[in-house]
C-alpha cells in the first residue's frame, strides 16, 4: 500500500539521492513547477544528491542547455542522465548496425553529434555511424516523431511494415508512449516502437524502465559520491516507466499522481483519492512506496 505524503521533506531521511523524472514532475515542457524546484533544492541543501533522470532522446549537454533556458537553477540538481545518453552507447557500439535510418525530429539531431564526456572515448574508438535511406539501412534509430505536434504513429505504418519485411532492428531512444506538452498530449518514440513490436519487429530500449539507463545513472552517481552503495528514491509520474523501473531495480519509488495519470485519482489533482489510487495501482500490478499529487 502506497503512503500518500504532503511533501518530499516528509519522507524519511534515509535516502542519499533521488532519481527524479523531468517532464510531468519538474516541468510540463514549457514551464517549470516552482514547488518541485524548491523541493529538490531543499533535498540538496540537506546533503542529498539529485540526479535528473529523463527519457529525453537527446544527450545530456543538450538537455542541460534546455533546462538552463527554462530557468532551472543549477543548485536544484547534481547530475543529468538521459535515455539518449544510454542509447548513444548502444548506437556507437553497433547495436543496430553501422548504417541506420533515423525516425525523429530535427531537434533530435544532437543524438548523432553531441556526446557526454564519459562517452567521448567510446566514440573515438569505434567506426563511424552512417545515416542512410530506409532501403539501405541495417537498422533504425527512433528518437521520436518528425513532427510530434501533428503526427501519430499511424503516419509511420508503411515505413514500419517495410522495416519488418527487411527484419531491421530498432533502437528506441525514448520508451515514453505519450507526454503532455502544456495542455496538449503528444506521442513519443515509444509509441512508434510499440507499433513496430506489434507488427513483430525487434526493438531495443535504453530508457526507463529498462536497465541501461539505471546502470549509467548509478555509475554517474557513484562518481559524484565516491561510493556505490547509495540509498536511492526514484521519483516520477510514469507508472510504467519511472515507477516500474525503480521497482525493478529494487529502489523505493515516489509516484507523482498529478502528472500524466492525473484524471485517475479524483477531481483534485493535488490531493489523490487514496481508494482510487490503491485500486488503480492494483490493476496495474505495480506498487509505489510513496505518492503525492505534485512534487513539492
Amino acid at each position: 500500500m502506497s503512503q500518500i505524503i504532503a511533501s518530499l521533506a516528509k519522507i524519511p531521511t534515509r535516502y542519499d539521492a533521488v532519481f527524479c523524472d523531468l517532464w510531468g514532475c519538474l516541468h510540463n515542457g514549457k514551464t517549470l513547477f516552482p514547488a518541485a524546484v524548491a523541493a529538490l533544492q531543499s533535498f540538496r541543501s540537506k546533503g542529498g544528491k539529485v540526479v535528473l533522470l529523463t527519457n529525453a532522446p537527446r544527450p545530456k549537454p543538450n538537455v542541460v542547455s534546455q533546462l538552463d533556458a527554462m530557468g532551472l537553477p543549477r543548485d536544484a540538481w547534481d547530475e543529468v542522465v538521459t535515455s539518449g545518453d544510454a542509447a548513444q552507447y548502444a548506437l556507437i557500439t553497433g547495436a543496430v548496425g553501422r548504417r541506420v535510418f533515423h525516425i525523429g525530429a530535427l531537434k533530435d539531431e544532437p543524438f548523432f553529434t553531441t556526446f557526454a564526456d564519459d562517452l567521448q572515448g567510446t566514440v573515438a574508438a569505434e567506426p563511424p555511424i552512417i545515416r542512410t535511406t530506409l532501403q539501405e539501412a541495417e537498422g533504425i534509430v527512433c528518437t521520436g516523431l518528425a513532427d510530434d505536434l501533428t503526427e501519430t504513429p499511424d503516419d509511420y505504418r508503411a515505413a514500419l511494415l517495410f522495416s519488418k519485411t527487411m527484419d531491421l532492428p530498432m533502437l528506441c531512444a525514448n520508451p515514453d508512449i505519450i507526454v503532455d506538452y502544456g495542455d496538449k498530449r503528444l506521442y513519443c518514440a515509444g509509441a512508434i516502437a510499440q507499433a513496430y513490436e506489434e507488427m513483430g519487429g525487434r526493438v531495443f530500449y535504453f530508457g526507463k524502465p529498462h536497465p541501461p539507463i539505471y546502470d549509467l545513472a548509478r555509475r554517474r552517481l557513484a562518481a559524484l559520491m565516491g561510493e556505490e552503495d547509495a540509498q536511492i528514491l526514484c521519483i516520477g509520474d510514469g507508472i510504467a516507466t519511472d515507477i516500474q523501473g525503480g521497482q525493478s531495480e529494487g529502489m523505493d519509488t515516489l509516484f507523482i499522481t498529478g502528472g500524466i495519470a492525473a484524471d485517475q485519482f479524483g477531481p483534485d489533482s493535488d490531493k489523490p483519492n487514496k481508494d482510487l489510487l490503491e485500486k488503480w495501482l492494483e490493476e496495474k500490478q505495480i506498487a509505489a512506496t510513496y505518492a503525492m499529487g505534485q512534487l513539492r
